[in-house]
C-alpha cells in the first residue's frame, strides 16, 4: 500500500504562533515523515487575518496550502493578493466573483492532493452560502477529476455543524478537520467509510492565553461588558494539529493522531525580560 502523510496545523495566532510554526515546519516534516502540510493562517497577522508576506513565509517554511476563515479580509492588502496565489484559500462558499478560491489540487511525488475549505453558518459572520451544498458539489467535482486524496476543512463555531459535515463526507474524502474555536478536541477518529475526522485542530499560539489573546483583557471584557482591545498573548507557544496517513490509491485514512507540542524553549523575549 502506498500512503501519504499529511500534517494539518490549526489557527496560527499572531507573531508568537507564526514564528513558532515557521521554525517548526521543517523539523516536524523530518521527524514525523510528513509529505504534505496545510496551515490555517487566518489569525497570523496580529491575531486578525493574514498578509501576503506572512503567506509567503509560511509557504517557504514548508506549507503546501494556507487556509483562512472568517477573518480572511481583515488585512486589506490580502484582497489583491488572492488571485496571484492559488495555494492560499478562502472559504469556498463565498458568492461567485469573490477574490481567490476555496479549493486547490496540487501535484506531489505521491500523486494529487486536494484541499477544500468551507465556512460554517451557525453563529458565524458573515453568513455565507450553504456550506453543505457547497462542499458536496466541490467534492463531486474533484472526484470527477479522479482526485483520490481530499482534505476538507470546516471553519465553524459549533461542534454539531462540524460533525454533521464529517458524517456527510464519510467515504468521500480522506480527512475532515475543523478549525476556528482554537481548542483542540479529543475526538480524533476514522469513520466507517474511511474518512479521518477531528472536530477542531486547536491553535498554534501562546499557551498562557485565552484563545491566543491576553488573559487579563479577555477576563476584564467578560466582567465589565466594556469594549477593549485583545492583544496577542506572549510566552511559550503550543502547536496543535493533526497528522493522518492516507492510502493514495483509495483515498482512505489509515491512521490519525492529534499533534499537541509545547515548545518549552520558545519563550518570547519580552516575556522573559519581564519575568
Amino acid at each position: 500500500m502506498s500512503s501519504i502523510r499529511i500534517l494539518f496545523l490549526g489557527d496560527v495566532v499572531g507573531e508568537p504562533g507564526r514564528k513558532a510554526v515557521i521554525a517548526q515546519l521543517p523539523v516536524l516534516k523530518q521527524e514525523k515523515g510528513i509529505d504534505f502540510i496545510i496551515v490555517n493562517g487566518e489569525n497570523a497577522a496580529g491575531g486578525r487575518g493574514i498578509t501576503p508576506r506572512i503567506t509567503i513565509d509560511l509557504l517557504r517554511a514548508g506549507a503546501a496550502v494556507v487556509t483562512t476563515g472568517d477573518h480572511v479580509w481583515d488585512q486589506q492588502e490580502i484582497v489583491e493578493y488572492f488571485p496571484t496565489e492559488p495555494r492560499l484559500l478562502r472559504p469556498i462558499n463565498y458568492p461567485e466573483g469573490t477574490p481567490g478560491q476555496g479549493s486547490v489540487v496540487l501535484e506531489t511525488a505521491k500523486g494529487k492532493v486536494a484541499v477544500i475549505q468551507v465556512q460554517g453558518r451557525s453563529f458565524m459572520q458573515p453568513p455565507l452560502e450553504n456550506p453543505f451544498l457547497a462542499m458536496e458539489a466541490e467534492v463531486e467535482r474533484l472526484q470527477g477529476l479522479g482526485v483520490k486524496v481530499i482534505v476538507a476543512e470546516i471553519h465553524a463555531e459549533t461542534t454539531s455543524e462540524k460533525i454533521a459535515m464529517g458524517r456527510m463526507l464519510d467515504g468521500k474524502v480522506s480527512l475532515v478537520v475543523g478549525t476556528h474555536t482554537h481548542v483542540q478536541t479529543a475526538d480524533d477518529v476514522i469513520f466507517p467509510g474511511g474518512t479521518g475526522y477531528l472536530t477542531d485542530a486547536g491553535m498554534c499560539g501562546p499557551e498562557e492565553s485565552i484563545l491566543g489573546r491576553s488573559i487579563e483583557s479577555v477576563v476584564w471584557r467578560f466582567k465589565s461588558n466594556m469594549p477593549t482591545r485583545f492583544p496577542v498573548a506572549k510566552g511559550v507557544v503550543r502547536i496543535c494539529g493533526v497528522i493522518v496517513e492516507v492510502d493514495v490509491e483509495a483515498g482512505t485514512c489509515q491512521h490519525i493522531e492529534r499533534l499537541s507540542l509545547l515548545l518549552k524553549d520558545e519563550v518570547d523575549e519580552s516575556a522573559s525580560a519581564n519575568a
